[in-house]
């Protein structure tokens, strides 16, 4: 029988390619849920007749199509190195885990006939949002369930040699809670940027992409710490790391982010958003190592290139994000008719 126990890529590129598209993933996913949470819970006056609800509502299909594409890249890459654990993992929450499937067609379905429910009822149209809020945010949960499951051989070992039903959720909440709600917090951070950037000509909507944007990194910045309180025995190994100095240079970013944006210079303000969101998605990589080092070492894996296949990804990846790039150009670019 053949060996599938290689990697098709030298280590760093195939976890530089994995930080890049999970970064890019991140920044759709958060536009997505935090604008969402903020049209839903923002002060916003005469809600679904503002212009810049409405931006966010015509995008919202666009961007849950680039979210699910460029969440596809990041997991396989994942998959690549860490396909033994995943897999195990995944199975434990197997009925969660396809349940995934679901949620996302049931939030892209809601989402639509929120885009397309002009002449609906605003409570119609709020019921639409919620679901597809409750819809996603369960994706994220059971995401970062199986995820935190897959740096814990131990557990997921017990687990499965315990029940096999593959109905278990991980039941160590202190292993992901904060890093789920990091994540929802997060996205309302990231969307009240977006808010702000979309709304720059308009002082209401400026004023609550700046609130959100404000007090969500504040918030954030006290989960991440309080996260990393919770890291256990790693914590010193992380505190001796690379990790952890990635971890206090995004925080920086953050708060100076906010400078840029009070200043309506929404490049700069933008450009660290990216950064920042970059470093917590490799500091995050530095805990996986450090959880799995007892049991596992990427390094060792014995490399078999597969040149092709990656440059076929890279071609394919490259047109891709030059398509959404030319829609959303034509999006913002368009000429409005007149009623």
């Amino acid at each position: 029988m053949p060996g599938y126990n290689f990697l098709p890529a030298p280590v760093w590129l195939i976890t530089a390619l994995h930080v890049l598209t999970l970064t890019l993933h991140f920044l759709a996913m958060n536009f997505l849920l935090g604008g969402i949470i903020i049209i839903l819970w923002g002060r916003i006056g005469d809600r679904w007749n503002n212009p810049v609800v409405k931006k966010f509502i015509r995008l919202f299909p666009t961007v849950m199509a680039v979210t699910v594409t460029l969440g596809v890249a990041p997991l396989l890459f994942l998959q690549l190195v860490f396909h033994r654990q995943v897999y195990a993992a995944s199975i434990v929450s197997g009925w969660f885990w396809l349940m995934i499937v679901a949620a996302v067609i049931a939030s892209y379905y809601l989402l639509y006939a929120t885009s397309f429910s002009q002449k609906a009822s605003s409570s119609t149209r709020r019921w639409f949002l919620v679901l597809s809020l409750v819809g996603l945010s369960y994706v994220a949960f059971v995401y970062s369930s199986v995820f935190s499951m897959t740096e814990r051989p131990d557990l997921y070992t017990a687990l499965y040699a315990g029940v096999q039903s593959g109905t278990i959720i991980n039941p160590n909440l202190g292993d992901y809670g904060l890093r789920w709600l990091h994540m929802i917090v997060g996205a309302a951070t990231v969307g009240g940027f977006f808010v702000g950037l979309l709304g720059r000509n308009d002082e209401s909507a400026f004023k609550i992409g700046k609130q959100f944007f404000l007090w969500g990194t504040i918030a954030n910045a006290v989960l991440g710490i309080a996260y990393l309180l919770t890291l256990g025995d790693i914590l010193r190994p992380f505190m001796r790391s690379a990790g952890i100095w990635l971890l206090t240079a995004g925080i920086v970013l953050a708060f100076a982010s906010l400078h840029f944006f009070f200043r309506r210079r929404f490049v700069i303000s933008g450009g660290m958003v990216l950064v920042t969101m970059l470093m917590m998605v490799l500091s995050r990589h530095y805990v996986r190592l450090l959880n799995l080092a007892p049991h596992y070492d990427p390094a060792t894996m014995p490399i078999q290139p597969q040149w092709s296949v990656f440059a076929l990804f890279l071609i394919s990846f490259l047109a891709a994000l030059a398509v959404v790039w030319y829609m959303l150009r034509l999006y913002f670019r368009g000429k409005r008719v007149p009623a």
